[in-house]
């Protein structure tokens, strides 16, 4: 299959630069799967489509303010670095800009020389690159909060005023260099309401790493190689999802990577159970889902891994049509856009 039937036409204007005044201010469009209906709707309005025994999966992920802007120790030259994932003994997946003329044994500082990073091996994606970070704090996590920021999309180009506006309102373990961007839409007050109408509420955890970052580079689908994240199932959340599944109750995934955890797990185990481990799981159309009924996201990047996911859920033909209804009627795009509900 072709990367190319996953691209479709979309004016810069409608990419999203700052996240709605109000986080269920965001609008909703809600396509069924097998009738093809779409309704335009605003997120406040995402209740209505729930029923009493729904299971809403959510991840808890948060977000490191993982950006670090430094320079060159040998040259003073700027350098920005984003923390992907920690290897162990202080060693890092990342991403650095620009990454010219970096070399094996590069020194980058940061700060006023309380962060050091040195570049140790190369990686096959465009700036990708294993460094060691040195430093002498001894709360690594409270040195990156000073001098951190967060590690918005490079299509952002705006800063963002408030930073917790990156991070679910129910955001509790920090490992992520991207937030899961369909909870966003959520306030703590329209969870309880969900909750109050007897939907349960069950979260999973899955850090987001390099594999949001990765374009797909290959012209065929097949040919993707996605990189592994690490997800967590806690004992409460796979016995209500489990349950919920064997009766026959539909579990919604709140995210692409509410998915990809729980259909990790599905593949690996055939059902849901407390774990935790690494995934690459890569879905694309012809998958065949175990676990999800029903996905709320947001509008996603023209040929990414994330497109052709909702895709292989509602069929691409339908996807790019829903796409393009929403380009007509002027709808907000990726991480600070509106939301799609796919039934």
């Amino acid at each position: 299959m072709d990367v190319s039937l996953f691209d479709f036409n979309l004016p810069e204007n409608l990419i999203a630069q700052s996240p709605a005044e109000n986080r269920i201010g965001s609008r909703l469009m809600v396509v069924d799967r097998q009738s093809e209906e779409v309704l335009h709707h605003q997120f406040a309005d995402f209740p209505r489509f729930l029923q009493p025994g729904d299971v809403l999966v959510i991840n808890d992920t948060r977000v490191r303010p993982a950006r670090l802007r430094g320079r060159k120790q040998e040259t003073g030259a700027r350098i920005e670095l984003l923390l992907l994932k920690p290897l162990g003994e202080d060693r890092w997946e990342t991403l650095v800009k620009p990454a010219k003329r970096l070399k094996p044994g590069t020194r980058l500082e940061f700060g006023q020389g309380q962060l050091s990073a040195v570049a140790e091996e190369k990686e096959e994606i465009a700036g990708g690159w294993i460094v060691r970070l040195e430093y002498e704090e001894q709360d690594f996590e409270k040195l990156l909060q000073e001098l951190g920021e967060m590690p918005l999309p490079p299509y952002i180009r705006e800063d963002l005023k408030e930073p917790e506006r990156y991070q679910t309102v129910y955001s509790r373990h920090l490992g992520s260099a991207a937030a899961p961007t369909a909870g966003l839409h959520f306030t703590s007050e329209l969870l309880k309401e969900i909750e109050d109408m007897g939907v349960e509420v069950a979260p999973v955890t899955l850090h987001v790493g390099l594999g949001t970052f990765r374009p797909v580079a290959a012209k065929r689908v097949e040919e993707h190689q996605m990189h592994a994240e690490y997800y967590q199932v806690g004992k409460s959340s796979a016995a209500c999802i489990q349950k919920a599944k064997q009766e026959g109750r539909r579990i919604i995934a709140v995210g692409t990577t509410s998915v990809r955890t729980l259909e990790a797990v599905a593949c690996r185990y055939g059902e849901i159970r407390p774990c935790s481990g690494w995934t690459d799981i890569y879905i694309y159309p012809g998958y065949s889902f175990k676990i999800v009924d029903a996905l709320l996201t947001n509008f996603h990047l023209p040929q990414s891994s994330l497109l052709m996911l909702v895709s292989a859920f509602a069929s691409r033909e339908t996807i790019l049509r829903a796409y393009k209804e929403a380009v007509n009627n002027q709808y907000r795009f990726f991480s600070f856009g509106d939301a799609m509900f796919i039934i």
